[in-house]
C-alpha cells in the first residue's frame, strides 16, 4: 500500500479545503513545486495533484505549475486531476511527463472521451469516484447527480482503468476519519485497484484502511500531513506492517 500526498492547487498556491469547498480553502504554501520537493525527498513514490480550479472552469487552469513540477520530476510517479475534460487537455499533461490522469465528470457525462484515452493511454486513466451521500458529485464537487459508484463502474466494464480514487466528500478535509464501510464494499465489486481518500487523519486509520480494504493500493493524504497529525516516513512505515 503506498501513501500518496496530495498537493490541491489554487491560484497557483497549495491549499486544502474542506468538504471541497472553494470558499473554506486554507493556504498550507505559496510554492506548489516547493511542496513537491518536499514530499519526494521524504520518501513519497507517488503525487496526487489536483487543479482545483480547472475542476470548477472545467478546463486546465494551473498546468503552468503543474508541468513544472512534472518536468523537475520527470522519473517520478505523478498523477493530475482537476479539469481534465477533453482529449486535448488529457494529452497536455499525459505527453509533457505526468503518469497518470484522475477524471471523474467526463466518466459521467462523456464516458467516449474515456474509452479512446484509453485506448491511447491504456495504463494511465484514474477513475475518480467522488461521492456524497452515497451519489456521484461532478463539475469540481458541486454538482450532484443520481448515479452511485457502482452504475458508474457497470458501465464502464469496457473500459481499460489502472486505478480508482474513492473518495467521500463529506470526510474530505475534516480530519474525521475515512468513510472504511464505503471503501470496503466497492473494493469487493472490482478487481481494479481502490485508493483511498477523504477522512484520513491518524495512523489508526492508515492501519485500518490497509488491513480491511482488499485490493487497496493507496491512501491519498492531505491535510493530515500538512497539519503534522502524522508525518510522512510515519505513515510510510504504517502502511508498510504486515497485515
Amino acid at each position: 500500500m503506498i501513501i500518496i500526498p496530495a498537493i490541491d492547487i489554487k491560484s497557483g498556491r497549495c491549499v486544502r479545503l474542506k468538504e471541497g469547498k472553494m470558499d473554506q480553502e486554507t493556504v498550507f504554501s505559496e510554492h506548489p513545486v516547493e511542496m513537491a520537493r518536499q514530499w519526494f525527498s521524504k520518501g513519497a513514490e507517488i503525487l496526487h495533484l489536483v487543479d482545483l480550479d480547472g475542476a470548477i472552469q472545467g478546463k486546465p487552469v494551473n498546468q503552468k505549475v503543474i508541468l513544472e513540477i512534472a518536468s523537475e520530476f520527470k522519473n517520478k510517479v505523478i498523477q493530475v486531476g482537476g479539469g481534465i475534460r477533453n482529449l486535448e487537455s488529457a494529452a497536455l499533461y499525459l505527453d509533457s511527463g505526468i503518469s497518470r490522469i484522475v477524471m471523474g465528470t467526463s466518466a459521467i457525462k462523456e464516458p467516449e472521451i474515456l474509452r479512446q484515452l484509453s485506448s491511447t493511454y491504456p495504463k494511465s486513466i484514474v477513475l475518480a469516484l467522488d461521492v456524497y451521500q452515497g451519489k456521484l458529485k461532478t463539475e469540481g464537487w458541486v454538482e450532484a447527480s443520481t448515479t452511485t459508484p457502482l452504475d458508474l463502474l457497470n458501465s464502464l466494464s469496457d473500459i481499460k482503468i489502472s486505478s480508482i480514487i474513492y473518495t467521500d466528500i463529506s470526510k474530505d478535509g475534516m480530519m474525521s476519519g475515512p468513510n472504511v464501510e464505503a471503501t470496503v464494499e466497492l473494493a469487493r465489486s472490482t478487481t481494479i485497484p481502490v485508493i483511498a481518500s477523504g477522512g484520513v487523519s491518524s495512523l489508526d486509520h492508515i492501519r485500518e484502511l490497509s488491513r480491511s480494504v482488499v485490493n487497496l493500493e493507496g491512501v491519498i493524504c492531505g491535510r493530515s500531513l500538512y497539519e503534522n497529525a502524522f508525518s510522512l516516513e510515519e505513515a510510510i512505515a504504517e502502511s508498510q506492517q504486515k497485515k
